[in-house]
């Protein structure tokens, strides 16, 4: 038997072959960008759901974190060298950005077939990564330390019971404040196409009662803890991620329906890597990433198939598909048209 003498030649030979592979090796590894809102959604798929991914494709997923508004004006800004590979947005939102021809349609996968039917958006150029809907949410200290019962209805917010007690989003920031205030019009006999009748009966209905317009629910888990909000609009994720804190926050289904809101991922046009940005808008779209969200981050699955993990995750998916009998959806053609105008009618009329 031959044996090899290692000479200091042939060391240094071997060091500079490991240093080359280990050099190659990152030099393959990739990273992809999501825009998405930061917080509570960027800590639990940052955490829980894309290592999965990375660790099939060698690339290194990174979140660039903002509100829908923030990331399509990111990529509107640079839309032919976008900063972002895959981007999450609002249902609405998304449905701007697919017109100003910032998405690129989606790679046909069985996936999609998986999901529920309003989440395969405008012909497969977006689909739904997680559901939700925008109904009441309030102060359950309050109202027990009251003995008021939970409300019931989107005219709950007119109650003169509540008055300087109603925290309600501004319209022009927030869709949670677009989606109730286009409850009350619709109440009030209009539509997206007509909402003469909810300015003209806010204000001696729900404006009375409204102590604070605010441009984001940031400030929401404060304002009940020092028990300056009764009442305002928000989803049920949202209020299961402010109780799981301690917050004595509760949902309830308005008997009119709650709306849909979904957030909702699109592949950026001129990307530099398509075919990974792909396969990770493809991936969010699984059992396996959906069943993660929903574990760590109370992100409820648009994919029918996603299995939870756990009772309490099984009970929190039943309860929302009973929300999602009553869910409204909105005309988004008419409501992206028109909102410009309602923004500067809203900040007139409402927030002066």
């Amino acid at each position: 038997m031959t044996t090899t003498r290692l000479t200091p030649t042939l060391v240094a030979a071997a060091v500079a072959a490991t240093l080359f592979a280990a050099s190659a090796a990152h030099a393959q590894e990739k990273t992809l960008y999501i825009g998405m809102n930061g917080g509570d959604m960027e800590r639990s798929y940052s955490k829980y759901v894309f290592p999965a991914f990375e660790k099939i494709h060698g690339v290194k997923v990174v979140v660039v974190p903002g509100t829908s508004s923030d990331i399509l004006a990111k990529v509107q800004a640079s839309k032919e060298k976008p900063p972002v590979h895959v981007m999450f947005l609002d249902d609405g939102v998304m449905m701007r950005a697919i017109k100003m021809g910032l998405c690129q349609k989606m790679t046909e996968s069985p996936v999609h077939k998986d999901l529920y039917p309003a989440a395969n958006m405008a012909g497969g150029m977006a689909a739904g990564v997680n559901v939700g809907m925008t109904g009441i949410g309030y102060n359950k200290k309050m109202f027990d330390e009251k003995k008021w019962a939970p409300p019931t209805s989107w005219m709950d917010f007119a109650d003169p019971k509540f008055k300087g007690k109603v925290v309600f989003q501004s319209m022009p920031a927030s869709s949670f404040g677009l989606h109730g205030f286009l409850m009350f019009n619709r109440i009030q006999g209009g539509s997206e196409k007509n909402v003469d009748p909810g300015f003209s009966k806010w204000a001696s209905t729900i404006g009375p009662n409204v102590l604070e317009y605010i441009p984001s629910s940031a400030k929401l888990s404060e304002m009940v803890q020092t028990g300056e909000a009764a009442i305002f609009p928000l989803t049920p994720t949202g209020v299961a991620t402010q109780k799981a804190r301690g917050v004595p926050m509760e949902y309830a289904q308005p008997k009119e329906g709650s709306v849909l809101l979904m957030v909702a991922e699109c592949v950026t046009a001129n990307n530099d890597n398509p075919a990974m940005a792909q396969k990770l808008a493809e991936f969010l779209l699984t059992p396996q990433a959906q069943s993660a969200a929903l574990e760590f981050g109370n992100q409820i699955p648009s994919n029918l198939k996603t299995q939870p993990s756990t009772p309490a995750a099984q009970a929190t998916v039943e309860k929302f598909k009973g929300y999602m009998k009553t869910v409204n959806t909105l005309d988004w053609d008419a409501v992206n048209t028109l909102r410009p105008e309602w923004n500067t009618r809203w900040n007139k009329t409402v927030e002066r």
